[in-house]
């Protein structure tokens, strides 16, 4: 009798999704002897003891918490430490959204792109990092890659600033992207000699547009492009989406249903019905497009292939009969969805 419940809170989900993009959890991993612990959470610029940090770490801390993330997770290293495998083992098991390194060398970005590339496509976590300089090719790397970012007297690398970067795209709701992002304390920058290619490139790039320091486009480091992975897949915002919906019906699966509903093809029924539920709340708030049909239903191929290596002879079973044969504890479920991207490009023809 618990099914309702779980379609109400599908439901829910969906109502909240924008607030909750909204709300992105930050990772910070920063090499510090000030203090001797490890890992802290703080929720606002307030909680954050300057005694704690390094006159640099505690900048930024600061520089982070500017873009609005809900809570900013600080894992402490020490300065000697040979690499960052210790911080990303405590992470592994926390939830966040977003990491940044502040300060990392060339050596060890690309290990930690490795770590969250395996995270994402082994272990299906919807970790993202922001990392100086990297060409990762991957919709979870963000590679920020504008240098001698001039703020007030002092001048950040881009190994310096992905701290803000992360921050911003923590605190971004789904309702605009990054694209065109000011970032009001930046009074010069590096500016690149080719914009457009660096775009192109997977280069996430500040510009001076002649009224400020902006982000150029809100693009991840992905440039191969396949038929799972299309352009989509390079815009920051599209993936924070793809990975909020995944989140949604992962966790909701794992809290509501896991070891607690009987594996029945009515069952199962029911289960997609709330995930359509929950995608009819995302049109309606503008996450995914209304004049697609976003729908969640029974995968028969996989199923198909399931009962094949159990010995079932799937040629002689109609296909509504293989949707309801019994699949032990597995559920064999796909979606197609489209997704909404933000304005940013504009072609208009002025006739006289």
């Amino acid at each position: 009798m618990g099914l309702p419940e779980i379609l109400i809170e599908f439901k829910t989900q969906g109502v909240t999704a924008v607030q909750r993009s909204a709300r992105g959890i930050v990772a910070l991993i920063l090499k510090d002897d000030t203090k001797t612990f490890t890992s802290i959470e703080y929720k606002s610029i307030d909680e954050v003891s300057p005694e704690d940090w390094t006159v640099d770490n505690k900048d930024y801390i600061d520089k982070t918490f500017m873009g609005t993330p809900s809570k900013i997770i600080v894992e402490r290293i020490p300065t000697t430490a040979a690499d960052y495998s210790a911080a990303l083992a405590r992470l592994k098991s926390k939830k966040w959204n977003y990491l940044a390194v502040p300060g990392v060398q060339s050596a060890d970005v690309t290990n930690i792109a490795t770590w969250i590339k395996t995270e994402r496509d082994v272990n299906k976590k919807t970790f993202k990092a922001v990392l100086p300089n990297i060409t990762a090719d991957h919709e979870g790397i963000i590679n920020f890659a504008t240098e001698s970012i001039k703020v007030g007297e002092k001048t950040y690398s881009a190994s310096d600033y992905t701290c803000r970067i992360a921050g911003i795209m923590a605190g971004l709701p789904f309702t605009r992207s990054a694209t065109y992002y000011a970032l009001n304390e930046v009074k010069s920058i590096q500016e690149s000699e080719n914009p457009n290619q660096d775009i192109e490139d997977g280069k996430l790039i500040l510009v001076n547009d002649g009224t400020g320091i902006k982000i150029g486009r809100g693009v991840n480091s992905l440039t191969t492009l396949t038929a799972s992975k299309g352009m989509e897949f390079k815009k920051i915002k599209i993936v924070d989406a793809v990975d909020l919906v995944h989140d949604d019906i992962r966790d909701t699966f794992n809290n509501a249903y896991v070891g607690k509903i009987i594996n029945s093809y009515d069952n199962k029924v029911l289960f997609l019905a709330a995930v359509n539920a929950y995608f009819g709340e995302l049109e309606r708030i503008d996450v995914l497009d209304p004049a697609f049909t976003n729908k969640a239903e029974i995968d028969v191929e996989s199923q198909k292939l399931y009962l094949m290596a159990r010995g079932v002879d799937v040629e002689s079973l109609k296909e509504q009969e293989l949707k309801e044969y019994n699949t032990d504890s597995k559920v064999f479920a796909k979606a197609n969805v489209k997704f909404l991207d933000a304005m940013e490009d504009l072609q208009m023809q002025i006739y006289m």
